[in-house]
């Protein structure tokens, strides 16, 4: 069980001493970095990783997803959206629809939303009681133990942005033309929900970090967002044993 994380307490906004001219700067040379430690990880075929981003909505995970893994081979490479449950997903057990996307040793999967909408949401929509939450924290935290045991590289990432960002945000979805697809009503109603989806995180942050530790992630300054989450990638994947295969000529 981790120390209760507090997200009131924790920044939005940027921490690093960092301007944006620099992170930019210094992207450049992480996303080289990044490039070079996946050839070797699809070489080797020795680990697997798995990156979770996690935020509420307008949180900027797809840009994550763009801008972080710029530089990364799409033939190594996969990314899952898990919006709500299909007919035929819901008619399974939860991690059915989880499991069978999990990356193969060599392979970088980008899960954008994960196994944690399924707590997240039926704890909003009181659709679960305490129990059956309790429950699935418990499969939840077998279900990435046994990943990391089978050598996966799991970073779980969860995208601090603040209730006035997002509204400013979701104004931008209405007026930007390129925007605008993203724009749902449903929107309106989960961000107004702010402070609930943030004790629901909440209490994901206390019950599933022992084996896969969440990183929190200031997200309302959208560059520093992307810088963050690629350095703590870069820095995590190079304290691996991650190297091209010795062959014998």
């Amino acid at each position: 069980m981790s120390h209760r994380i507090k997200l009131s307490k924790i920044s939005t906004s940027p921490t690093e001493k960092i301007t944006k001219a620099a992170a930019a700067k210094e992207n450049i040379r992480l996303i080289e970095r990044l490039s070079t430690i996946q050839n070797k990880l699809y070489a080797q075929q020795k680990y697997a990783v798995l990156i979770v981003l996690q935020g509420m909505d307008a949180s900027g995970k797809d840009g994550a997803v763009k801008n972080v893994f710029s530089g990364v081979n799409p033939a190594g490479c996969n990314v899952k959206s898990f919006k709500v449950p299909s007919a035929e997903e819901a008619a399974h057990h939860f991690l059915w629809r989880i499991t069978k996307e999990c990356p193969a040793k060599g392979f970088i999967h980008i899960f954008n939303r994960s196994h944690y909408e399924d707590i997240l949401m039926p704890v909003i929509n009181k659709s679960a009681n305490d129990k059956q939450i309790k429950e699935r924290f418990n499969e939840i935290n077998v279900f990435e133990r046994g990943l990391i045991k089978s050598n996966t590289i799991v970073m779980k990432f969860y995208l601090h942005v603040s209730h006035n960002e997002q509204l400013m945000r979701l104004e931008e979805r209405k007026t930007d033309e390129h925007k605008r697809w993203k724009y749902q009503k449903g929107d309106i109603i989960a961000i107004s929900k702010h402070d609930e989806y943030k004790k629901v995180y909440e209490t994901i942050f206390e019950n599933c970090s022992e084996d896969a530790p969440w990183h929190i992630i200031p997200a309302d300054a959208k560059w520093y967002k992307n810088y963050a989450i690629l350095k703590k990638i870069v820095e995590t994947l190079e304290k691996y044993d991650i190297n091209y295969p010795e062959v014998k000529l």
